[in-house]
């Protein structure tokens, strides 16, 4: 019997519901579960609901679920707000001395919410309260499991001889997760295994928890509570496992390729992944390749992009990380580095938008922003990661890429996958290449002493582009369009910059056919992009049927749990494609997965006889696009770029991240032929779930 089990914790914000989180998604990653957990919360620092969602499952997951099996809970919004997700064969563990509250008693609970709770409630014939809510889940066959948090704690004072625990409501997180790992069997001597090394660095702090949890976790108030029907025992541990927050994944790719400058202001959700850098600012990676970033808090994005050029012009691996609003201040200084053909990475953790939008919530709603920030052309690279194990290979390529082809390079993230705590492989750092480009060293700019058959009847060098009496040309016009790039401060390889168009040596130049050749200098890179970043970077397939989706970004995981699903529960074979590359856009090796090659407009994707067949392979009859925005983004990618439009679109913009779920039904429906098109001929379904 298979294992696949969603536990929530939720209370008010600052109340440890992370904490509590992270020590239940260490436990049972510890017993060999394999776990997906996604945090919400508000956008103001304390009070407002939070709650944190961890699936538990003996196989590989990419994905939360609709649904909870478990819910734990010491506040009266956490019951209001989620008693209706728990399925009929779970419980509920609550706090008996909240049962009188009602809803006008608990002002975090907005006007809109509360209308709609209590149309519910009214319905069932239920009072609008703690009691009235938790009548209604029983009747759905969901366990009630009530226990005073108040006397646990009363209990720990006694014990400990401490009368000040009595009131020491932040040890209730501690509370909740021991009496839920006990529900379920988790052995004692995990649990307690497990705070010790939460709390390591601070000892007096992880031996309070410990002995909270051995009350909370004993038998005689296990025994007081109704038997579980589900349990978490233990499974066969995957080797080299590890668990990880999302950011960590960038943040530890940025160490390992040799990224040593981050600038940033701090803004939700990527504050986090700079704050983590600042946290391991010197770590070695490996032998030949010791760790030292330095991290800087700038008064706003516009410094931070500022001096995140100005790392990458002293040579440095440079990068800044930001969120949408930041980003739209940087895009004045995006179309500088443009310009300058400075190679640097932006790390998007995209979220819901426009303006402040929700701030803490998830979203993938930067895409055409990203791809078109700036005034005029130049080139630049849009690149996506699918999960927090990607991310950390993915970024090292980044770096690469800003490097080879020089030019700016957005890698975009999101809350999603920030905010989501996950076991993957672990990380092999030497794995991660590290390829400069046309970076010059000091010798390479050295005056080349001129061979008897290099001189000309005036003994000039004829090789004078480091000759001692040519000067440097930052931008001279190479065979494949990238200049060789010096770094301040090197002898012989002083270069000029300026945010006008400028010669070879970087002086200002408004001569139209000196400009002509300069726009197509650098656009030609992105031509070349196409040609030398791999198939297999530019798009990855999960496989190809009649029925395939394409996608970016986090949507990627809870697609391929949905597709699993639908293939092991109904027989439906859905393929999908994950683009990582979105510009510039890989045409055609999108066209060859899709075998779509006469409807692509790059020319060279034509078949020769106008029949759409690779290899014997008909084309694929019905594309899906998935991702979490209004309008489909990556689909008016798609459709600027083949002569055939999208079928379906399965999208997602509450704020709230995918589930497998969802994804599930939306997908069957489409198979079954029952999901409605709209006037234009188009499906589209919009999914909704989460509080």
């Amino acid at each position: 019997m298979t294992t696949d089990f969603t536990w929530m914790i939720g209370g008010p914000q600052g109340s440890g519901i992370e904490s509590g989180a992270n020590i239940f998604s260490h436990i049972c990653a510890e017993a060999g579960y394999q776990i997906f957990g996604k945090r919400e919360f508000y956008s103001n620092i304390k009070g407002e609901h939070s709650y944190f969602a961890v699936r538990v499952a003996d196989r590989p997951i990419h994905s939360n679920t609709k649904g909870v099996d478990l819910l734990t809970s010491f506040d009266a919004e956490t019951i209001f707000r989620h008693y209706d997700e728990v399925h009929k064969d779970g419980g509920i563990i609550y706090d008996s001395d909240i049962e009188r509250i009602d809803t006008d008693s608990v002002h975090t609970l907005d006007h809109k919410f509360k209308g709609r709770l209590h149309e519910r409630l009214d319905r069932q014939g239920a009072e609008h309260t703690i009691k009235g809510v938790l009548m209604c889940a029983q009747k759905e066959g969901v366990q009630l499991h009530p226990i005073s948090f108040k006397e646990v704690l009363a209990e720990l004072a006694e014990k400990m001889d401490n009368p000040k625990l009595r009131g020491m409501v932040r040890l209730y997180n501690t509370i909740a997760v021991s009496l839920s790992l006990g529900l379920v069997d988790m052995p004692t001597e995990s649990l307690l295994k497990s705070i010790g090394k939460i709390f390591e660095k601070k000892p007096k702090v992880a031996e309070l928890n410990k002995q909270v949890a051995a009350i909370a976790h004993d038998d005689a108030v296990l025994g007081s509570m109704e038997r579980f029907g589900h349990t978490l025992r233990g499974t066969a541990k995957e080797p080299h496992n590890i668990l990880i927050q999302g950011y960590q994944g960038t943040a530890l790719g940025k160490i390992a390729c040799g990224c040593r400058f981050q600038a940033y202001y701090p803004i939700t959700p990527a504050s986090d992944e700079s704050v983590y850098l600042e946290t391991h600012e010197i770590l070695d990676v490996i032998d030949d390749r010791p760790g030292s970033t330095a991290v800087v808090q700038t008064e706003d994005e516009i410094c931070a992009i500022g001096m995140t050029i100005g790392g990458a012009l002293t040579g440095a691996r440079s990068s800044t990380c930001t969120s949408g609003p930041g980003f739209s201040l940087m895009t004045e200084a995006l179309g500088w580095a443009g310009i300058n053909e400075v190679p640097i990475v932006i790390t998007d953790y995209q979220r819901s938008g426009p303006s402040t939008g929700l701030p803490t919530r998830h979203g993938q709603d930067d895409l055409l922003s990203v791809i078109y920030a700036g005034h005029g052309e130049f080139p630049r690279i849009v690149y996506a990661s699918g999960s927090a194990e990607e991310s950390f290979y993915d970024t090292g390529n980044c770096f690469n890429y800003a490097e080879e082809f020089q030019v700016p390079l957005i890698h975009m993230m999101d809350k999603f996958l920030a905010s989501s705590i996950v076991t993957c492989k672990r990380f092999d750092s030497k794995r991660v290449q590290i390829r400069r480009g046309k970076l010059l060293s000091e010798e390479d700019l050295l005056p080349k002493i001129p061979d008897v058959g290099e001189e000309d009847g005036g003994g000039q060098n004829k090789n004078n582009n480091n000759s001692s009496d040519t000067p440097y040309r930052r931008f001279e016009f190479a065979e494949d369009g990238i200049s060789p790039r010096s770094r301040l401060g090197m002898d012989n390889g002083i270069f000029w910059n300026t945010g006008d168009e400028s010669d070879e040596t970087g002086h200002i130049t408004e001569d139209p056919v000196l400009r002509m050749e300069m726009m197509e200098k650098r656009m030609s890179r992105l031509e070349l992009i196409l040609d030398r970043i791999p198939a297999e970077e530019q798009a990855v397939s999960f496989g190809i049927h009649d029925i395939t989706a394409i996608t970016w970004g986090s949507a990627t995981g809870p697609i391929i749990d949905a597709v699993e699903m639908l293939k092991e529960k109904d027989d439906i074979n859905i393929g999908l494609i994950q683009i990582k590359l979105l510009h510039p856009f890989p045409t055609r090796r999108v066209a060859d997965l899709l075998r779509l090659p006469e409807h692509a407009k790059d020319p060279r994707c034509a078949s020769g006889d106008g029949i759409c067949k690779i290899d014997g392979a008909e084309p694929v009859k019905t594309i899906i696009d998935i991702e979490s925005n209004y309008s489909g983004q990556l689909g008016t990618l798609f459709e600027q770029n083949f002569n055939r439009g999208i079928d379906y679109y399965i999208l997602k913009y509450t704020g709230r991240g995918m589930t497998c779920t969802e994804i599930y039904d939306a997908l069957k429906s489409i198979a079954q032929g029952s999901m409605k098109k709209m006037e234009n001929g188009r499906g589209r379904e919009v999914l909704t779930y989460g509080a």
